[in-house]
């Protein structure tokens, strides 16, 4: 039997939703083992003066957690 844990991050690129998605991925990734998959639970735009100075992502990872 697994046991498998969520966690949920953001990530901002200044490019595109996609990249925000791939640098949120890279990052948990990089930090966990087992990732599964990842959920994209929101999207926006940061905006400054009337421009759009940032893609977001809010993602929940999925994990499996290792045998002790």
């Amino acid at each position: 039997m697994s046991v498998a844990r969520v966690t949920e991050l953001s990530a901002v690129s200044e490019t595109s939703f996609e990249d925000a998605i791939q640098q949120g991925v890279t990052r948990a990734t990089s930090t966990l083992r087992g990732v599964e998959g990842a959920w994209i639970k929101d999207m926006n735009v940061l905006i400054s003066d009337g421009n759009i100075k940032g893609y977001k992502v809010n993602m929940e990872v999925t994990f499996v957690l290792e045998d002790s």
